[in-house]
């Protein structure tokens, strides 16, 4: 039977003017074989709202620095269960837009362990995403991406 840690997250679809999604490339350290992309976002402090957080992680992680109210209403919210350096999470998240024209990523915030196990990031489209044999997550990405852009950024 497998024990999970309850975490809470936020998560964000930074997404520039030709659509395109920012992913970070990265490996669990429980198993460095394990590689794959990821949004920007990550667990919420104690007391924090998953806006906040959004902003937190974001400025931490693209050096994007926005107020939790322009961030809105969250687009999707999730529960994903996963192991990450041995410890099995189930993780409830919420996804957030935020809509960029461009942006130069700053990762000059990376933790300790965002510095050992994040290797890269780039700008996806949805027809790469939807192409690509890499893995990324959620798996669903390019499904819920193109909703949420189809909606205007309008939670789905």
């Amino acid at each position: 039977m497998t024990v999970y840690t309850p975490r809470r997250a936020a998560r964000v679809l930074l997404v520039d003017a030709s659509d395109r999604v920012l992913l970070f490339a990265g490996t669990d350290p429980g198993r460095p074989d394990h590689s794959y992309w990821f949004t920007p976002g990550g667990g919420l402090a104690a007391g924090e709202t998953p806006a906040e957080g959004a902003a937190r992680e974001l400025a931490e992680e693209t050096g994007l620095r926005l107020a939790p109210a322009q961030f809105g209403a969250p687009v999707w919210a999730e529960t994903a269960e996963f192991p990450f350096d041995g410890v099995w999470y189930r993780q409830e998240q919420e996804f957030f837009l935020v809509r960029v024209g461009s942006w130069e990523v700053d990762t000059a915030g990376f933790d300790e362990v965002e510095r050992a196990s994040v290797h890269g990031h780039r700008w996806w489209s949805l027809d790469e995403l939807t192409a690509t044999a890499e893995r990324y997550y959620p798996p669903d990405l390019p499904d819920r991406l193109a909703a949420v852009l189809a909606a205007g950024g309008a939670p789905c």
